[in-house]
């Protein structure tokens, strides 16, 4: 399997409290907005919306191309790398109390060289990873997580993909403010990925937006409650 890798955009759609600035590729840093990163025009209010097309994600611009090789059925690590403001200052990487849990999507976009066209629409969207509360003693989430490792996580790319573009979508969602909807906040990047010499798999979809709801009790939900924690996610 191949697979050619092309940064389309970062969107961070909550007023750009911190965006994806890196990607690394089996353990290669890639540089700064080689992977990477642009501010969302929309207003904090958008990225509270699950309704709005934001959740898909926004084509900015088309950076440079990389090529990676794979083995056959080889799983291949990708690591997104978040940050606020400037970029690796020494400060954490998620802002104060955003805390929340850490999902990558990817769909495929059709043929190669398509993805540039593709918007995302329909149920099209597969999950590929996904963190919340990590330590429910500790209250510990995801975010943090990220914030220990300067800003990054991991996921791999199923080798059992069919070969063809995709779009890889992080997304953070800050919980911090979710008591009431809309609350959440949602920090979106998004990668194409052309793979070649894939597999046959059909992986369960979804659409974004459409999976999410006001009232899903892991977007609208109180996470601050000292007397009450929350226990799981």
């Amino acid at each position: 399997m191949k697979v050619v890798l092309s940064i389309l955009t970062t969107a961070a759609v909550a007023n750009a409290h911190f965006t994806m600035q890196y990607m690394w590729i089996n353990g290669v840093d890639q540089g700064l907005n080689n992977s990477s990163a642009r501010s969302s025009k929309q207003q904090p209010s958008d990225g509270r919306d699950v309704h709005r097309p934001h959740l898909q994600r926004e084509l900015d611009f088309l950076a440079r191309v990389l090529q990676l090789q794979l083995l056959p059925q080889v799983q291949t690590s990708r690591i997104l790398e978040w940050h606020q403001h400037a970029q690796r200052t020494g400060e954490p990487a998620i802002s104060g109390g955003h805390k929340g849990p850490v999902q990558v999507y990817i769909a495929p976009a059709g043929p190669v060289g398509s993805a540039s066209s593709f918007n995302g629409q329909g149920s099209v969207w597969t999950k590929i990873y996904s963190s919340g509360l990590v330590d429910p003693a500790t209250q510990e989430w995801a975010s943090d997580v990220v914030n220990a490792n300067n800003g990054k996580h991991s996921v791999i790319i199923p080798p059992s993909l069919p070969s063809g573009d995709y779009l890889i979508r992080g997304e953070i969602i800050a919980l911090h403010v979710a008591e009431t909807y809309p609350g959440a906040q949602f920090y979106i990047g998004c990668a194409q990925v052309t793979i070649t010499g894939g597999g046959n798999a059909k992986p369960p979809t979804i659409a974004l937006p459409g999976a999410y709801k006001g009232s899903d009790p892991g977007i609208t939900v109180r996470i601050n409650c000292r007397h009450r924690p929350l226990m799981r996610y």
